[in-house]
């Protein structure tokens, strides 16, 4: 489990470094293959290490006796109900991120030529940020029912 843990810290830190790197020196920018090959490398080590401790850390989590006694409070019903209840939370942040992200390119380029529209701008972006606030009162109400 150790060797898996730092092999993922391996493939982080080669790819912090080689970010760095490319950040200092722009222009002795490798071939553009080289760096592709890489990054993809890095990835794949990532994502091994990461299914690896999946697999081997869910073992031994599920062998141990809390984790046990805790798993057996849960049914098929509630654990669906739990996940029917994130639902909302999630599906709503990504709708507001989708939102956000055209409205605040937008309000950049108007303040930078009308800076008297900040308050403007700021409401528009309130109104895109709201969508992820109701999710969040819908799965809080939801949580209460349970």
């Amino acid at each position: 489990m150790t060797w898996l843990i730092a092999m993922m810290g391996f493939s982080v830190a080669a790819t912090i470094g080689a970010g760095i790197w490319l950040e200092l020196k722009p222009r002795a920018l490798p071939a553009s293959a080289v760096l592709k090959n890489g990054l993809l490398a890095n990835l794949l080590l990532f994502g091994l290490g990461l299914a690896g401790a999946m697999l081997l850390g869910v073992q031994e989590a599920m062998a141990a006796e809390p984790v046990a006694g805790a798993a057996a409070e849960i049914t098929l019903g509630k654990g669906l109900a739990l996940l029917g209840i994130g639902l909302p939370t999630g599906l709503a942040a990504i709708a507001a991120a989708m939102a956000l992200g055209p409205i605040g390119s937008a309000a950049l380029a108007v303040i930078a030529e009308k800076p008297e529209m900040f308050g403007r701008t700021l409401v528009y972006m309130g109104l895109a940020e709201g969508i992820a606030i109701y999710g969040l009162v819908m799965s809080i109400l939801m949580l209460g029912k349970l």
